[in-house]
């Protein structure tokens, strides 16, 4: 059997790879300026699984997965609001497009 902090430092780790990995995937959607194949509905779901957990974990007083769920939550709104600027600028360069003069 594992003692707790052994126990810990793995939640910790698996915490931080998780948290840095989707980070990383909202950076590169942020850094190429397109969200092409992402749905914001991906996002919306994120925000509310995360918001589950988070509560679930902070009623079970597990800090891993408060800190990790809170941070999940984060990076949801912020990958939504990555989303929905893609979307609105693109509709906007497409209504452009579509002027007549």
């Amino acid at each position: 059997m594992m003692d707790l902090t052994t126990t810990e430092i793995i939640g910790w780790v698996s915490s931080m790879i998780l948290v840095l990995t989707i980070s990383k995937q909202i950076y590169k959607q942020w850094r190429e300026e397109s969200s092409d194949g992402v749905s914001k509905w991906l996002f919306i779901g994120q925000v509310a699984a995360s918001i589950g957990f988070t509560v679930y974990s902070w009623l079970v007083k597990n800090w891993v997965f408060v800190v990790t769920n809170s941070l999940m939550l984060l990076n949801a709104f912020v990958g939504l609001g990555i989303v929905l600027h893609h979307s609105r600028r693109s509709a906007k360069s497409e209504a452009r497009k579509n002027r007549t003069y």
